[in-house]
């Protein structure tokens, strides 16, 4: 009898541990999945950034030139350096993507050196001739609002990839899996640039 029912028991352990290894292979698969959309998310963030930091790049060209070609107060070209230096000081790493408020800081600083932005702090090219006439000028402006471009794709496709992972983390067995892995998945907070950013500036000196 005693024979019996251990080998009933053992029986029963077997099955458990095969039930257990068939169960933890799709977990395995989703933790993967999950790691690799995060990843992803990464890479388009990086993308993203490279885009903005092209854009601020070009702001002190821009700068030299306009003083160079025009005697604007040095007030207003203080105002456009200081944009760029608040926005390109805030970096954000880790949890910061998790985080609405440093997500929207960064956001703000970024707005501040986007072309529309610039060109209500420039004067008007009426009073400016020579500005208006300087090929240097005219080409820098023509990289930026191209930059613009380049930086509103990334956006979609760094909030294309955050939707990917959010929506696979929020999935049933992402879920699962993230809690009975102490939760190292958070969800990511879109890129949600002000309205004004959503249409490229048409910059006219």
């Amino acid at each position: 009898m005693t024979d019996k029912v251990f080998g009933v028991l053992r029986v029963f352990e077997i099955m458990l541990l095969v039930l257990a290894g068939v169960l933890a292979v799709p977990a395995c698969q989703k933790y993967d999945v999950l790691v690799e959309k995060d990843q992803v998310c990464q890479q388009k963030w990086s993308d993203l950034e490279a885009d903005l930091q092209r854009r601020a790049d070009l702001i002190p060209n821009l700068v030299s030139t306009v003083k160079a070609a025009a005697n604007y107060e040095q007030s207003t070209l203080q105002k456009i350096t200081d944009a760029r230096a608040s926005a390109t000081s805030i970096k954000l790493s880790g949890d910061d993507f998790t985080d609405p408020e440093k997500m929207k800081a960064f956001q703000e600083a970024q707005d501040k050196i986007s072309p529309s932005a610039i060109s209500r702090l420039l004067v008007s090219n009426e009073n400016y001739p020579k500005l208006q006439a300087s090929g240097q000028y005219t080409d820098l402006m023509k990289q930026l609002e191209g930059t613009e471009n380049r930086i509103l794709r990334s956006r979609q496709q760094y909030n294309e990839a955050v939707k990917n992972y959010n929506s696979e983390l929020m999935r049933v067995g992402g879920a699962v899996v993230n809690k009975a892995t102490g939760q190292p998945f958070k969800p990511r907070v879109y890129f949600a640039a002000s309205a004004e950013s959503q249409a490229v500036p048409k910059v006219s000196f």
